[in-house]
C-alpha cells in the first residue's frame, strides 16, 4: 500500500492503525523511512502523512466515546474485549489519568505503543474540544512517527552495508 498509494498509504494505514490494533506504526513508518531514502518519497513528507493519518484515524474512537460516554463503551468492552486484550477496568483506569492530564496526556500517550490509539478514548469520554484533541495528538504522533521514519531512512541509507554480509567469507564457530 505504501509503495503503491505512497503519501496517500502512509495517511491511510496510519488512520487504520488507530483502529485495527493489528496494523502497527511500527512497521508502516520504518518502511515509509526506508522508501523515502531510497528516493520514493521525501521524509519529511511521509513524517507528515503518517502524523495527519494517525490524527484523523484517533477520531472514530474519539467520537463513539463522546457520543456513547464512558459507562456504555466501558460495558461492551467488559463484554467484546478480551479479543481486544482490553477490560473496562482499564478505560477506567486511564480516564482517571486523562481528567489528571488532559492534552499532555495525549500529547504524550502518542509516543507510548499500545497507548496510542486507546487515549481517544478517555479523551472522548471527557468531551475534550477535538481541536485541541487533534492538534496535541498531531504534534505527540509527530514526533513518534519522525522516530519511526527516521530509523528507517537511516535503514534504507545504508541498506547496501547491511545488505553486504558475504556467505562466501568462511566463518569460523562461536565456540572452539
Amino acid at each position: 500500500v505504501v509503495g503503491d498509494m505512497s503519501y496517500w498509504g502512509v495517511a491511510l494505514l496510519m488512520a487504520i492503525e488507530n483502529v485495527v490494533l493489528p496494523m502497527p506504526s511500527e512497521l508502516i513508518m520504518p518502511f515509509a523511512g526506508f522508501l523515502a531514502a531510497r528516493g520514493r518519497m521525501s521524509l519529511t513528507g511521509v513524517i507528515v502523512a503518517g502524523a495527519l493519518g494517525s490524527a484523523l484515524g484517533a477520531l472514530p474512537l474519539y467520537s463513539l466515546a463522546r457520543k456513547y460516554g464512558k459507562t456504555h463503551v466501558t460495558n461492551w468492552v467488559d463484554r467484546h474485549g478480551k479479543w481486544l486484550l482490553l477490560r473496562g477496568r482499564d478505560l477506567v483506569r486511564a480516564s482517571e489519568r486523562f481528567e489528571r492530564h488532559r492534552g499532555l496526556a495525549v500529547f504524550f500517550s502518542q509516543l507510548l505503543p499500545g497507548v496510542r490509539g486507546l487515549i481517544s478514548l478517555p479523551a472522548g469520554f471527557a468531551k475534550m474540544q477535538v481541536v485541541l484533541f487533534e492538534v496535541t495528538n498531531f504534534l505527540g504522533t509527530l514526533i513518534w512517527c519522525a522516530v519511526l521514519a527516521w530509523a528507517g531512512h537511516l535503514l534504507g541509507a545504508n541498506y547496501e552495508r547491511v545488505h553486504d554480509v558475504r556467505s562466501d567469507e568462511p566463518r569460523t564457530p562461536r565456540h572452539q
